[in-house]
């Protein structure tokens, strides 16, 4: 059984049941010692001293407490007729029926009985509301899945900070701000050298067409092949890095990384666009 899948009202249940089996070996009924005699080798009877009581309460909540999980987990399975789950709630309203009323016919009750009553009522209360009450249907434990990896080119972009990241200001193509006819190439950051351009030029000259150059992230690390259909990798595309696509080339892409090479990614399953 996956823990995730438990609800609130399913933990309200299981810690009943634990408490229950506890309340099973503590005193069913006090005991005093009349006045000069040597008491200390009486001892008070638990459940496990009765079985009618032990059967019809404490192990019967535990039961019911255990159908009621199991069937929430399998639903559909069925005990005379009735949904485990169901059977599992009437089990446990009848554990609280009968030790209520054992208390009410008895003297002088013990702690024993006493805590199965309340964690009697807690399991039933626990089985019978959990369908209906949204908070016990919140899940026990919150579903973390695992952690993304941001990527980010060479660090992670701030906004208004570095050139060619995603959702950073971008200028014009064909010249930098206050610098006309100069052109940067994309992942370039103000201030530093800018990479030698590879076989077919700069980056930032982008093909003619209907191919708009962008930024994506490999889910995972991905071979990146030469331009001249060489069948070793050139490189490889790591995850948490963006890169840039500056041509389609077939189901493939003309990537260009950090360094300024450039190649053939042939697999673009589930790559991350910027």
């Amino acid at each position: 059984m996956n823990i995730r899948s438990l609800t609130r009202g399913d933990g309200v249940v299981i810690g009943a049941a634990v408490v229950l089996f506890i309340a099973s070996f503590l005193d069913l009924y006090g005991f005093d010692c009349p006045a000069g005699i040597n008491c200390s080798r009486y001892n008070a009877p638990n459940a496990w001293d009765s079985l009618g009581l032990l059967m019809s309460v404490y192990l019967a909540g535990i039961i019911a407490a255990a159908l009621v999980i199991v069937g929430r987990a399998t639903p559909g399975r069925k005990v005379v007729g009735f949904d485990l789950g169901q059977f599992g709630a009437a089990l446990s309203i009848f554990a609280v029926w009968t030790v209520f009323w054992t208390i009410i016919d008895g003297s002088n009750t013990g702690a024993g009985l006493i805590l199965g009553l309340l964690a009697a009522i807690a399991l039933a209360g626990g089985a019978v509301a959990t369908p209906l009450v949204p908070a016990l249907k919140a899940p026990l434990m919150s579903a973390s899945g695992p952690k993304v990896v941001q990527p980010s080119y060479g660090g992670q972009p701030q906004p208004g900070q570095g050139y060619g990241y995603p959702g950073a200001p971008q200028p014009s193509y064909g010249g930098q701000p206050g610098q006309p006819g100069q052109q940067q190439p994309y992942g370039a950051q103000p201030g530093q050298p800018q990479p030698a351009p590879g076989p077919q030029g700069s980056a930032a000259d982008a093909p003619a067409g209907d191919f708009t150059p962008f930024w994506f992230a490999v889910p995972v690390a991905r071979p990146l092949y030469g331009e001249d259909g060489s069948p070793s990798p050139i490189a490889e595309l790591a995850p948490g890095t963006w890169y840039l696509a500056v041509e389609q080339r077939g189901p493939g892409l003309i990537a260009q990384t950090q360094d300024g090479r450039r190649g053939v990614l042939q697999d673009t399953t589930g790559i991350q666009r910027g």
